[in-house]
């Protein structure tokens, strides 16, 4: 990990016992995660890995495919583990690649995460299928634009104003090339507990999603749904960590 801006804490806690340690979605950068500051428990502090390309590594190469792109976030998540417990969470494409990192952070002897945390992201074992090539290499900008207005969490300048715009597409196009040489490798499972999040109303998750990622937890297994979409509800977004068994009881209802 060459780049010191690979590493991103919102708010610097040297007083938390434990971290959360967040990986990027497709097209998406730390921006989505940093306002889960405000809503974490005074004892966790809050980071996320830059990958190559975006945010404060904007100069640096995309990653060309899957397995360079697993090592940069495997080398970055072991520098932002030290020397705190932490917790690894993934949402949809980040959710195949923390459980990557993971999986081979345990093949290599750690540090281990205390608890893997998947968003909206269906099993890797039944590998990558069309429908979870979504958004597609083949979309047009402006059916790309169009996802990233529903779906990505941009905020709105970003998609209107057009160099922006452009900047956005060229990351998103350059994910979803990464993602579409993603590879499952047959056997590979992980030792720590496992929390899957889903939407009741993502039409991206498989309906046995649950059962599958179950067969991959060695380690204990907890599956979660949740209200909304892809991305759930704005208010679930945003109030996300509140409702991770590993860092806070689920609200009733």
């Amino acid at each position: 990990m060459d780049n010191p801006n690979t590493v991103v804490r919102a708010r610097p806690n040297p007083d938390a016992t434990k971290t959360l340690v967040c990986l990027g979605f497709c097209g998406g950068g730390s921006g989505p995660y940093l306002p889960w500051a405000d809503v974490l428990p005074p004892d966790v502090e809050l980071v996320t890995i830059c990958y190559p390309g975006r945010d404060g590594r904007f100069l640096d190469d995309f990653a060309p495919d899957w397995d360079t792109l697993a090592e940069d976030a495997t080398n970055a998540v072991t520098a932002a583990a030290a020397p705190r417990p932490y917790l690894l969470f993934g949402h949809s494409m980040g959710g195949w690649m923390a459980f990557d990192v993971a999986n081979r952070l345990q093949r290599r002897g750690g540090p281990l995460p205390e608890t893997l945390i998947v968003s909206s992201a269906n099993a890797p074992s039944r590998g990558l299928t069309p429908r979870d090539m979504f958004p597609a290499q083949q979309d047009t900008d402006e059916q790309l634009v169009a996802w990233m207005r529903t779906n990505g969490l941009l905020p709105g300048y970003v998609l209107d104003d057009p160099e922006l715009s452009e900047m956005a597409l060229e990351l998103m196009r350059a994910d979803i090339r990464v993602r579409d040489t993603f590879g499952y490798t047959e056997g590979a499972t992980v030792d720590v507990p496992l929390e899957v999040l889903t939407g009741a109303d993502d039409d991206v998750i498989v309906p046995d999603a649950a059962e599958q990622w179950r067969s991959l937890a060695r380690g204990g297994y907890r599956h979660v749904e949740l209200p909304g979409g892809h991305f759930y509800t704005p208010e679930i977004w945003r109030t996300l960590p509140a409702r991770i068994p590993a860092l806070a009881p689920v609200p009733a209802g």
